[in-house]
């Protein structure tokens, strides 16, 4: 069989990569995604791979087009791809996520296959009234099946859409009952992997992942009434592969067979066991406070759909499906807090880990912590990290390699925080694929430079990167014509500034390649990131030929919204 997978790099993608990798009967994968990933590197390696964008930057015919070549062939396209954030960018979700489930299906139609399978969610279902039961009496609520209305929680923008997508579905439904449409509709999605994107999403930087440590809190503090249901990430991915091999129409509820109630959650984030059940009114207004002031990007609708959607019964997915979970929701939501503390995640763009270490380095196909060894360099055997600048061969002025290589950091440090700003300032733009890939592998470089630099023994010059931090942002401030809203021209004038740190960084790896045998390094390993800075010239000029046409007229828009 083979399988087309739309939305194959976040944590359910991934997750239904592996196990589609699993099965002899699917014998093709084509993943799809907006920003691609190391397809060196598992499960991305057994894969084809197209990046398409389904509706955050396209017209409806283009995508619906592009996704309908992609799509021919096929036994059956799942369809994952879902934007979570930013919330205040309300349209652009709307967009992706219900306009782009729309086009997917009619891609779908168009290319002649016979099988859709949709993720769904919890989140589509409407309030049930059992659960305001049990705050007042506390009536444990009963398990709902897949009959239970689909209206959405309406404080929830996430719910809200998927309520929509489902109203979407339903009228593909009706316009194609030659194709079989399948919905999952999953719980919460915990693994170890996905640790470092769901701390973007949700918690963001000024929660402290250490207080989320297992069995830390001495008393955990929770809204009355908490239920939740989950499911290891690995599981929903052997659910969609049943899901394909089945093929069943319908709706099926996926979650462990266990609830987390207050207790149940206590154990495993308390040491002693115990909680203190605190009104949901309080908890919304800090959650209100806190998302407003900017310390945490998840909004008070998640607490909302948390609090009011159903418990789900997943007996249909079992006896239809042949599923079976193999992870509890304890211990799926135990190795989530442990990847939460430990800066956990995977080599995609979605899953990049908040631990500097474990970045990917493109070019190398190797994570940061190979430094000095990356490629088998001998330094970084010799001296990994614990040498002084004196082992640097006497031929060479230590401190001038010292301080050669910690400009270049400051620079790599400034080129990194102007790369990401990018990436997030125009995720509404055609070329959002390009800066994205580009932020992801100028962060992971500067990384690695600053782990050769002690692996070789060699002083950083920390005040010069905290300059740069402070250079870049004090360049935020600049207008460029504009005050309240987003300058056509800025796009234009930051991707002239990073060709010209690119062509920079380019000079510091021909350096560093020049003295590797003296330094003890792998010259292939500089040839690799000169070769892989040059294609990023290449992505930052196709991002200029985008802008030069648009930024400096009235009459052509650089933004989609």
């Amino acid at each position: 069989m083979r399988i087309a997978l739309v939305g194959a790099t976040g944590n359910a993608g991934t997750a239904v990569l592996r196990a589609l990798h699993r099965h002899p009967e699917i014998t093709e994968v084509l993943g799809i995604a907006r920003r691609l990933p190391d397809q060196e590197l598992e499960p991305y390696d057994q894969c084809e791979w197209k990046s398409i964008d389904i509706a955050a930057a396209s017209t409806e015919s283009t995508a619906v087009a592009e996704l309908t070549d992609a799509f021919r062939g096929c036994d059956a396209v799942i369809h994952l791809a879902w934007m979570i954030q930013p919330n205040d960018r309300r349209e652009l979700l709307r967009r992706v996520n219900v306009d782009g489930t729309r086009r997917v299906a009619r891609a779908v139609a168009a290319a002649g296959v016979d099988h859709l399978v949709v993720a769904s969610s919890v989140g589509s279902y409407s309030p049930d009234e059992a659960r305001e039961a049990l705050r007042k009496d506390g009536t444990e609520p009963p398990l709902r099946d897949e009959t239970f209305p689909t209206e959405g929680i309406e404080s929830s923008h996430y719910s809200v859409d998927k309520a929509a997508q489902e109203d979407v579905l339903d009228e593909f439904e009706a316009q194609h009952p030659e194709v079989t449409v399948t919905r999952l509709r999953p719980g919460l999605l915990f693994q170890g992997d996905a640790a470092s994107e769901i701390q973007r999403y949700f918690l963001g930087k000024s929660v402290p992942p250490k207080l989320l440590a297992p069995e830390t809190l001495p008393s955990l503090p929770l809204p009355s009434g908490l239920r939740l249901q989950a499911l290891h990430t690995a599981d929903v991915g052997e659910a969609y592969v049943a899901a394909v091999l089945a093929k069943k129409s319908g709706a099926f509820n996926v979650c462990a067979d266990d609830v987390l109630g207050p207790q149940e959650l206590a154990d495993i984030l308390g040491t002693s066991g115990k909680f203190v059940e605190i009104p949901p009114g309080i908890v919304r207004a800090a959650l209100v406070a806190a998302h407003k002031s900017g310390v945490v990007p998840a909004d008070a609708g998640w607490l909302d759909m948390g609090m009011q959607v159903p418990l789900m019964d997943n007996s249909k997915a079992k006896t239809e499906l042949g599923w079976v979970p193999e992870h509890t929701a304890a211990e799926a939501l135990r190795e989530l807090l442990e990847g939460l503390v430990e800066g956990r995640g995977h080599v995609s763009a979605p899953l990049r880990p908040r631990n500097s270490a474990e970045k990917n380095v493109d070019a190398l196909h190797e994570p940061v912590s190979a430094g000095a060894a990356a490629g088998g360099g001998a330094a970084g055997g010799s001296l990994n990290g614990s040498a002084t600048s004196s082992q640097i061969p006497e031929v060479m002025s230590s401190d001038l390699l010292e301080l050669y290589l910690s400009d270049h950091l400051t620079g790599a440090t400034a080129g990194a925080n102007r790369i990401a700003r990018m990436a997030d300032d125009f995720v509404d733009t055609p070329v959002f694929a390009q800066l994205g890939q580009l932020a992801d592998q100028i962060s992971a470089e500067r990384d690695f430079l600053e782990r050769i630099i002690n692996d070789l023994g060699l002083k950083q010059k920390p005040y010069r990167q905290a300059v740069a931090w402070v250079g870049e942002r004090v360049g935020r401030l600049k207008g460029n014509g504009k005050v309240v809203e987003r300058s056509p021209m800025t796009m234009l004038l930051e991707t002239e500034l990073m060709r010209g740190a690119v062509n920079a960084k380019i000079g510091g790896w021909e350096s560093l390649r020049e003295h590797a045998d003296t330094l003890g390094l792998d010259p292939a390993v500089f040839d690799a990131m000169i070769k892989n800075s040059y294609k990023q010239v290449e992505l930052l000029e196709e991002v200029h030929a985008y802008a030069r046409p648009r930024a400096l007229r009235d009459d052509e828009d650089i933004y989609w919204d």
